[in-house]
């Protein structure tokens, strides 16, 4: 009987034949090259240098776009409003796109903030009024505590109240100026001794869906606006020197709206302040701030069509006549094939990957495209997560191709459940709940692998699998293909002989 190392050695030469290499190096070449392409082909052209991207305190990409009325704040101090009102504009909303009308999305905000200056991406923390969340304090653009719910008006004002002691931005809400509720606080590391306080106001863009394909969607956002209406503002350990100062955070009066209806900024009147504007303070790369580095990974398809095919090949191409090489398949010799196509898979897909990983986020942030960026680990995760999981895949359609024996049907069936799921959900074509469950029970779930965007509670997006979002976390969708290749494993592996001797054994008749 042959040594764990001779079968070994066997099996890696009968896969090392020219066909089956050219087949893998294939594999590698068309994920590199569309990956590539893909980063070659995004340029993002501006009057001048491109600016760059805000962002935050912990260097993720973020937004930072709102109406600010302003002034200095020392180490300790704060800033209490009463809220009266707070309205907004929607443009061209569904069903007919032909009206502009009064209304407010769910995430516009507008209340009171203490911010590390005005510079886009500086540390901040907010307590706020929100179109349909109620009161929230949200600092550092990734943070957001709930407070009470409901809305404002003349009738039913709110109190809003931001403290600073040192690096600690404490939030209190009241709906009569006597009794506070504390919302929640921050420690905001690093802030200077002066910072900004004031009172601002922002409106992400109206979010709705288009059908298109068999229920698919496509995502289409209007520019919104939204405003705050304060008075009885109290300030407490604010620089003697300087008044209030009105600034826009990132850009503003640009649209046709502002610049021929209502201009974003701060109006006083009467004892009243009026705080006008849109944007959003928040994570960046849901609504179109940047592209994930998955998104280079668009040639893992055709190369996971490649691998579905030589695992299925190799699993039913026929023994060769030598009787030293003709050893009837066993279940020895099955497992060390699957060790080989899952080491030669994983080796492949970890050079491919990662070239593409690696030069595909390098290329687009250099011609002004910005890439979401993901911590060393992350991105570790991504390439070698990955490159497992085409293993998987590799090992699953070889498992196949044992139980079936067909090499055509073996094919079919790995191609229907692993690639066609992967493919058809990667655009809008199925309704995305259909998206969604195929991303669950199917073997594609595993490609979860890959995903990096995050989905934020406090950010409205499409957050389906055709915009990159997959409805497992990683190492769940990495545990579905494990689980579908174990199972078809071992049940090819139950119905071979253990040995040689077993398989050579004539049939008995009873």
């Amino acid at each position: 009987m042959l040594t764990t190392n001779e079968l070994l050695r066997r099996e890696w030469t009968g896969f090392r034949r020219p066909g089956r290499l050219i087949a893998m190096a294939a594999a590698a070449l068309v994920v590199v090259a569309l990956g590539l392409l893909a980063a070659f082909g995004n340029h993002t052209s501006c009057d001048g240098p491109c600016p760059a991207e805000p962002t935050g305190p912990d260097g993720s990409l973020v937004n930072d776009q709102f109406s600010f009325l302003h002034r200095d704040l020392g180490e300790n101090g704060s800033i209490t409003v009463r809220m009266t009102s707070m309205t907004g504009t929607i443009t061209y909303p569904p069903p007919d796109h032909d009206r502009i009308v009064p209304g407010l999305v769910p995430w516009a905000k507008a209340g009171i903030i203490i911010k590390d200056g005005t510079r886009r991406g500086s540390s901040y923390a907010a307590l706020m009024l929100t179109g349909s969340h109620g009161v929230r304090m949200q600092y550092d653009y990734r943070h957001d505590i709930a407070g009470s719910v409901g809305g404002v008006s003349a009738n039913s004002p709110r109190r809003l109240k931001l403290t600073r002691s040192g690096d600690t931005i404490t939030g209190y809400e009241s709906v009569d100026g006597v009794r506070w509720t504390k919302v929640g606080a921050a420690h905001l590391t690093g802030l200077p001794e002066a910072v900004q306080v004031g009172l601002f106001a922002a409106s992400p863009g109206d979010l709705t869906l288009r059908s298109v394909g068999l229920g698919g969607a496509t995502e289409e956002v209007r520019f919104t606006q939204a405003g705050g209406v304060f008075d009885n503002v109290v300030l407490k350990g604010a620089a003697s020197a300087g008044g209030w100062r009105t600034n826009a955070v990132g850009e503003m009066n640009r649209t046709d709206w502002e610049k021929y209806h209502k201009a974003s900024g701060a109006v006083q009147k009467n004892g009243t302040i009026t705080v006008t504007g849109t944007g959003d303070i928040g994570p960046g790369g849901t609504e179109g701030g940047g592209r994930p580095v998955e998104r280079t990974l668009g040639g893992l398809a055709p190369g996971l069509l490649v691998v579905l095919v030589v695992a299925v090949r190799f699993a039913t191409s026929a023994p060769r006549p030598d009787p030293a090489r003709g050893t009837p398949v066993t279940r020895r010799v099955l497992a060390v094939k699957a060790f080989v196509v899952g080491a030669v898979t994983f080796v492949t897909g970890l050079l491919a990957v990662g070239i593409v990983v690696l030069v595909g986020v390098a290329i687009p942030t250099g011609s002004g495209t910005s890439v979401i960026g993901v911590s060393p680990l992350t991105g570790v995760r991504v390439v070698v997560g990955t490159a497992a999981v085409l293993a998987l895949a590799g090992v699953l359609a070889l498992a196949l191709g044992a139980l079936i024996r067909r090499a055509w049907l073996a094919i079919l069936v790995a191609v229907l459940a692993v690639a066609v799921p992967y493919v058809v959900t990667s655009f809008p074509l199925l309704a995305d709940g259909l998206s969604e469950w195929l991303l669950r029970v199917t073997p594609a779930a595993g490609f979860a692998a890959q995903q990096t965007l995050i989905q934020y509670p406090q950010v409205i997006a499409h957050y389906a699998p055709s915009a990159g979002y997959f409805p497992l976390p990683w190492w769940a969708g990495i545990a579905v293909v494990c689980a579908y290749t174990a199972t078809l494993l071992g049940i090819a592996l139950s119905r071979l002989p253990q040995s040689r001797q077993q398989a050579e054994q004539p049939p008995h008749w009873s």
